[in-house]
């Protein structure tokens, strides 16, 4: 049985919210922007996606293909100040997803990292500041900003020590928010999103979402590999969720805050992984040992308190793995062409 649409969940405050608004998302044709896209056009907003179409970074023109006749597309840069000037005039609303994507890549290519997701950002806040200071501005964030975990489940005041260039550009980019609002009243709030998974994700290469590789593996009949025993615990959440969250912060979050998203499960590593191969009806796994200097990059467990995103804004979590990764899979086995 299929998931109930988004948007017929959503409270009429926030539907009505969106009508007939002007609505710009960065980064637009990937993952996370493209579903928010159809959710906004089928609420009657007026949408703008903006996309460089950079290979690494998931964005795929076949993911707003039967909505495309109903939103005006920008091919261009978020770096590009001139361009960004121009944008942001007279949006109601803007969704600044475009960024690097890989803590990975942005090991080995810093200044790349800083200039997407932390030079990125600056861009888009002086433009908002100089030509639509009204705007609300919802920014993706990373859960990566907290580095180890020292206690559960983590709070928004959790210490936040990244292990890694891609979350120190993105805690940057959460001072800039905070910075903007407290000294321009631009509205702009943060999200911190865990390990997110759904329809219209890249599946070419692994430095995006593991769950999406896992389903590609898995729907390769190939061997999954799991570290160690696989009991590490992850917030593993549904695309449809993270959009519900989205809309609802950008009407009633606070400017200059940080919100945690995270999903009502505490599903160990091991066990996604099973999920996912019984979902996909093939596929297997194996246990191997961890690999070297692994501990420069793990985080330990990580479960996300939610409860300041849902005393803002009543959100909380509605799909957990069992149906997400199904949703997931049936959207993959009919558009595989599309994604590998």
């Amino acid at each position: 049985m299929a998931l109930e649409p988004l948007v017929k969940q959503l409270p009429d405050e926030y539907r009505n919210a969106y009508r007939d608004k002007a609505v710009l998302i960065t980064g637009g044709l990937g993952f996370i922007g493209s579903n928010l896209a159809h959710a906004l056009v089928d609420l009657g907003a007026h949408v703008t996606i903006l996309d460089a179409l950079l290979p690494p970074y998931g964005g795929n023109r076949f993911n707003v293909g039967d909505i495309e006749d109903k939103l005006e597309l920008v091919d261009g840069d978020i770096r590009d100040e001139i361009l960004m000037n121009k944008l942001v005039v007279d949006q109601d609303y803007i969704f600044h997803l475009a960024g690097q994507v890989s803590y990975l890549d942005a090991k080995d290519a810093p200044f790349k990292d800083l200039d997407f997701n932390g030079r990125g950002n600056l861009v888009l806040l002086e433009a908002v500041r100089h030509q639509n200071p009204t705007a609300r501005i919802v920014f993706s964030s990373s859960r990566l900003v907290y580095g180890k975990i020292l206690s559960m489940p983590v709070r928004e005041d959790h210490p936040t020590q990244p292990l890694s260039l891609y979350g120190i550009h993105k805690l940057l980019s959460e001072k800039y928010y905070r910075y903007y609002a407290h000294n321009f009243g631009i509205g702009g709030v943060s999200i911190r999103i865990p390990n997110p998974y759904g329809q219209r994700q890249q599946m070419k290469h692994s430095k995006y979402s593991i769950v999406g590789w896992f389903v590609r593996e898995a729907l390769e009949g190939k061997t999954i590999e799991v570290f160690g025993d696989g009991s590490q615990e992850r917030d593993y959440i549904y695309i449809d969720d993270i959009i519900d969250a989205m809309l609802r912060l950008a009407v009633k979050g606070q400017a200059g805050e940080v919100y945690n998203v995270g999903s009502h499960e505490r599903l160990r590593f091991v066990d996604m992984v099973d999920e996912v191969i019984a979902a996909a009806g093939q596929g297997e796994k194996k246990h191997v040992p961890w690999p070297e200097d692994y501990e420069k990059n793990e985080t330990g467990n990580y479960v996300a308190d939610i409860s300041k995103i849902k005393q803002a804004c009543g959100w909380k979590p509605r799909v957990d793995f069992k149906e997400g990764i199904r949703e997931m899979i049936e959207f993959y086995r009919k558009n595989k062409e599309k994604y590998w």
